[in-house]
């Protein structure tokens, strides 16, 4: 099933890559007061979506750890019947980060519904609104599901178009991890 991931080059498919920088503060092991700043380059295509309580997060936010970014909706039947694969892969890999958007227009979805969705099925992982559509076309959404694997530094990205098994997920999470 390896033909169904698809790798994103990303300096052809950004015209204007942007590159976003996270200052990370990392206190070593041998004088815990001392800190020192890394800065950790993120070359992933950035966006900003909310969170449960609405506060603004940034795709970058996440930079050092490997990404799963899937973008769904809860009209859409292929979404619904993958999550159970997502809410399992996210309790199983604690060193990946699950951002699951949800395509919140405000008419066909809305974040009061989401949310009911998402407390009704038990799902644990996080979840993201996207209610100005920025994250979708950042990544070029045009149809649910669809998932994108980035590695921990943004400069590996693939994605799958469709809906997924727990087996091709795990293999796509097998490609930005070591």
């Amino acid at each position: 099933e390896s033909s169904d991931i698809s790798n994103e080059n990303i300096e052809d498919s950004t015209e204007n890559k942007d590159q976003t920088t996270e200052n990370v503060e990392v206190t070593t092991e041998e004088a815990e007061e001392t800190t020192e700043k890394i800065e950790v380059v993120f070359n992933a295509r950035d966006f900003t979506v909310l969170d449960w309580d609405g506060n603004s997060v940034k795709l970058s936010s996440f930079a050092g750890k490997p990404i799963v970014l899937n973008f769904w909706a809860t009209w859409c039947y292929y979404c619904r019947e993958e999550m159970s694969e997502f809410n399992e892969a996210f309790k199983n890999l604690p060193n990946v980060e699950f951002v699951m958007v949800n395509a919140t227009d405000g008419v066909n979805e809305t974040v009061a519904g989401a949310k009911k969705y998402i407390e009704s099925q038990g799902f644990e992982f996080n979840v993201y609104f996207d209610t100005t559509s920025q994250a979708q076309h950042t990544y070029g959404v045009s149809a649910y599901p669809m998932t994108f694997f980035i590695s921990a530094d943004g400069s590996e990205i693939y994605y799958i178009p469709r809906m997924l098994s727990y087996e091709l997920l795990m293999q796509g999470i097998g490609l930005i991890t070591d």
